[in-house]
């Protein structure tokens, strides 16, 4: 039984919950997301987004809490946002942006140009004797985390000397080194 899905979503003040057939849409101040959804209905009732299912099959089951959580998200990255923060550790890696444009220095013969997407907004926070950190945030939570996961590809956080992108709170699985 999916404990997430039977709970209801409340909606706030100033976001609107749109249905058409099996496409949810939200609309608040930081912008506008939609989602399709299949094998269940949801409906909005009161202030609150219920979803329901029909059966007890495993698929609807678990498309039960996912969509409940798809729209929650929905509705809190409209009205709050979502922000993801990446430091880079390791002597000469820097980071800067121009614009939508994100110049990373990490070690390599050549710096890496990423072109972010516009929907997510990126700061490159620069202080002598610190890690530069990259500052990603926007109204979509699954974007914001796909491009925080692309630019940490980059260099990987290896378990000797703690090198790489890491997010920020982010506890690393620290290895010894050879012992002589």
């Amino acid at each position: 039984m999916s404990r997430i899905g039977n709970n209801p979503v409340a909606i706030p003040e100033g976001i609107t919950v749109d249905i058409n057939e099996n496409i949810v849409t939200v609309k608040g101040k930081l912008g506008e997301l939609s989602q399709e959804f299949s094998d269940v209905t949801v409906k909005v009732e009161d202030g609150n987004v219920i979803v329901e299912r029909s059966s007890d099959r495993k698929e609807e089951k678990s498309k039960h809490g996912l969509y409940r959580s798809l729209i929650n998200n929905m509705i809190e990255g409209v009205t709050k946002g979502f922000t993801k923060e990446l430091e880079l550790v390791g002597v000469g890696y820097r980071a800067s942006n121009q614009g939508q444009k994100l110049d990373l220095a990490l070690g390599f013969s050549h710096n890496i140009v990423l072109n972010i997407a516009d929907e997510v907004k990126v700061e490159t926070i620069s202080e002598k004797g610190k890690n530069p950190i990259i500052k990603l945030s926007s109204h979509d939570k699954q974007l914001v985390g796909q491009v925080a996961a692309k630019i940490r590809d980059f260099r990987r956080p290896e378990p000797y000397k703690g090198k790489g992108i890491k997010f920020v709170g982010e506890i690393l699985r620290r290895k010894a080194g050879k012992s002589a």
